[in-house]
C-alpha cells in the first residue's frame, strides 16, 4: 500500500511537496487567501467566509489583518481573540496552534517546514513539517520568525525581529537572533 504525500506530511515524515493532491489543497489555501485579501475591511469581518470555513478553528473574536498568507489553511488553530496584524506568513505544513489572547505584530513568519540538507533532497521537494504552538496571551513582536518545532509559553513575549529556534518558557522574553533570553529591567 502506498501511502500518500499528505499522509506522510501529517504523521511528520519526509514528504514529496511536488504533489499533485497537496499542490490542490494550496490552490484551495490561495482562493480562500485571495477573498480574504481584496473583500472591502467591512465585508470581509474578522476573518473572510472562505478562510474561516478553511482554518481547523477560529475562536470567538479571533481576527486575521489582511494581506495574509498560509500554505494549506486547515493545520491553524486560532483561540478566542487571537490577533494576526498585517502581513503575516504560516506555512502551516504541521499544526499551528496560536493561544487566546495571543498577538502577533505585522509581518511574523511562522515556518512548519524544513527541507532536505541534501542538494538532491531538496531538488526532489523532500520537506519534514513539524508543528508550532504559541501559547495563550503571548505577544510576538512584528517580523519575528518562529522556526518548525518550536513552542512559545504562555505570557511569552518574542522581541520584534527575533528569529525563534527553540522552545521559549512560559512568562520569558526573548529577542535576537538566534533568540535568546532577556532579563526584564
Amino acid at each position: 500500500m502506498t501511502t500518500s504525500e499528505r499522509a506522510k506530511m501529517t504523521a511528520g515524515e519526509w514528504y514529496t511537496c511536488i504533489d499533485d493532491e497537496l499542490e490542490a489543497l494550496r490552490v484551495a489555501a490561495r482562493d480562500a487567501l485571495f477573498e480574504h485579501n481584496n473583500l472591502p475591511p467591512r465585508q470581509r469581518g474578522n476573518i473572510a467566509p472562505a478562510l474561516r470555513a478553511l482554518l481547523s478553528g477560529a475562536g470567538e473574536g479571533a481576527r486575521i489583518e489582511a494581506p495574509f498568507h498560509c500554505a494549506y489553511g486547515f493545520n491553524l488553530f486560532l483561540g478566542d481573540r487571537a490577533f494576526l496584524n498585517a502581513d503575516c506568513t504560516i506555512l502551516d505544513t504541521a499544526p499551528v496552534r496560536i493561544g487566546k489572547g495571543t498577538l502577533l505584530g505585522p509581518n511574523v513568519q511562522i515556518y512548519c517546514a524544513e527541507h532536505h540538507r541534501e542538494a538532491t533532497g531538496r531538488l526532489a521537494g523532500l520537506e519534514i513539517a513539524k508543528p508550532v504552538t504559541i501559547g495563550d496571551n503571548a505577544w510576538i513582536g512584528g517580523s519575528a520568525i518562529i522556526l518548525a518545532g518550536v513552542s512559545i509559553g504562555e505570557g511569552a513575549i518574542v522581541g520584534a525581529g527575533a528569529v525563534v529556534t527553540r522552545d521559549v518558557a512560559a512568562n520569558t522574553t526573548v529577542v535576537g537572533n538566534p533568540a535568546r533570553v532577556v532579563t526584564p529591567r
